[in-house]
């Protein structure tokens, strides 16, 4: 997968993720995933169309979750994933999409974004079909959160 197509991801949730919830990333070393492949028991899947397409997950565990929601909200303890708290992190995502849509805009490709799908459960995996699926471990205070973009090439 072309790494201008990476970068983008990269640089937009470690900007968003500053900006809202001041957590500085530790980008881990990139690896690929193989079709089907497990995720967090929470995840944020954001589809990407236009010149290219393709979809990007981001997972994290529920504790995770909670954690970050309550940066998201002004340090308000969140002991439950409540719609308050699902909202806030559906706008994680969509901000973190918006911010990656701009950088790769101005590197002249032009993509849009689908609203935000948010699902919780054990045991969940996901499918990238014939995309393949680079996974970028983002280490931070909080724990783990892992960007998997999957794009058609």
């Amino acid at each position: 997968m072309n790494v201008q197509y990476i970068n983008p991801f990269i640089k937009a949730c470690s900007e968003v993720l500053m900006t809202i919830a001041a957590l500085k990333l530790d980008i881990g070393k990139p690896y690929v995933k193989e079709s089907p492949f497990s995720t967090d028991n929470l995840i944020i899947v954001i589809g990407i169309t236009g010149e290219i397409r393709g979809q990007v997950v981001i997972s994290m565990s529920e504790d995770v979750a909670k954690s970050l929601a309550s940066k998201m909200m002004m340090g308000m303890p969140v002991d439950e994933l409540n719609e308050m708290a699902k909202s806030a992190l559906s706008e994680l995502g969509n901000m973190i999409m918006g911010n990656a849509a701009t950088v790769l805009f101005n590197d002249g490709i032009n993509v849009d974004i689908t609203p935000p799908s948010m699902f919780m459960g054990q045991n969940l995996s996901m499918t990238s079909g014939e995309m393949k699926t680079v996974a970028i471990p983002l280490n931070n205070e909080l724990g783990l959160i892992t960007l998997d973009i999957s794009i058609k090439e």
